[in-house]
């Protein structure tokens, strides 16, 4: 009948069937939601508990011919393990709530505009989406705890990994892949200091495609300070700047939510940062059921995990900032 009005909804089957039809694109969803961080970072499938990773290094070199020349092996692997870990999420939802999300509130279709309608499995990636933020948030900061609850306790991040490094003696100052700012950022000095950094890497790890992994707030003073020391200068044309100068647009800022209130940045290269999972196991799971009316049970498990794949000063430099003017102040006051 003309403008009759049509609502949306799904059986409890319909989850049910879309969680089993669906599965392996439904848990990768907590890492299409936190892409905007991972970007930056090279996933690794199929990663099951652990996997070893080698770099080699040698010292073999050619020297002037000789037809009975020799040497002792110089080559050593190093291997760095990227470990992941299996997880599991109860997650009780009302799908009404969800499905009025994706649509607007108050949504409804007209006649044939039903067909436009959010899928059952469009409303169970929303659901999974939302374990994505929290993912996200915690892959700096993470601390492996197997008796935890939430994802801060599900594996260590990759700041959690530094300072265990660190600890261990395998990052510092003197081997040359760790900085230690003297002072505290500012609007003022933000510039200097991204150079500073730019200029104390080792020269393999200057000549690679780069990132610098930092807060959003140091992003926004190294543009506050780009513009108030390079006013005058003509290829001066936008506020924003992507590279930093000097890098030979090489070193690009990464501004991250997950690192802010932290007291390290990073540089590295993409390939550097790994991160694992699995979505290739029958153990990884998704299942929906019905134990109580207009809501529904989503039951989920996956591996993840992340590690570098060298820490090498060619591969990798950790900087530690100063303590910030505010914290200086409080200490102050006390």
């Amino acid at each position: 009948m003309a403008g009759e009005i049509h609502t949306i909804q799904f059986s409890d089957q319909d989850y049910m069937k879309a969680a089993e039809k669906w599965e392996k694109q439904l848990l990768l969803m907590p890492l299409f939601a936190a892409q905007d961080t991972l970007k930056y970072m090279k996933g690794v499938p199929g990663v099951r508990n652990a996997v070893h990773l080698g770099t080699a290094e040698s010292s073999a070199q050619f020297a002037p011919y000789k037809a009975r020349r020799s040497s002792a092996g110089t080559t050593d692997i190093i291997y760095r393990e990227l470990r992941t870990y299996f997880g599991n999420v109860v997650e009780y939802f009302e799908p009404n709530a969800y499905i009025t999300t994706l649509l607007g509130e108050g949504a409804a279709f007209l006649g044939e505009g039903q067909a436009q309608a959010p899928s059952a499995k469009l409303v169970l990636a929303a659901v999974m989406k939302s374990l994505g933020h929290h993912l996200e948030a915690e892959l700096f900061k993470a601390e492996r705890d197997g008796t935890g609850d939430t994802t801060h306790d599900l594996f260590d991040g990759w700041g959690t990994i530094v300072n265990n490094e660190i600890d261990d003696g395998n990052i510092s100052a003197a081997l040359g892949n760790l900085m230690e700012l003297e002072e505290a950022i500012t609007d003022v000095n933000a510039c200097d200091i991204a150079k500073q950094i730019l200029f104390s890497l080792d020269p393999h790890l200057r000549a690679q495609q780069l990132f610098l992994y930092c807060s959003q707030e140091f992003a926004d003073q190294y543009n506050e300070s780009y513009l108030s020391t390079h006013a005058a200068i003509p290829y001066n044309t936008q506020y924003n700047q992507a590279y930093v100068e000097g890098s030979g647009n090489r070193m690009t800022l990464a501004p991250l939510p997950c690192l802010e209130n932290t007291d390290m940045f990073f540089v590295s290269s993409r390939d550097n940062m790994l991160y694992g999972y699995d979505n290739m196991s029958d153990v990884e799971r998704i299942v929906v059921k019905d134990y109580e009316p207009f809501v529904l049970t989503l039951a989920a498990a996956m591996f993840f995990g992340v590690n570098f794949r060298s820490i090498d000063k060619r591969m990798l430099k950790v900087v530690k900032l100063a303590a910030s003017s505010n914290d200086n102040n409080d200490d102050n006051n006390n």
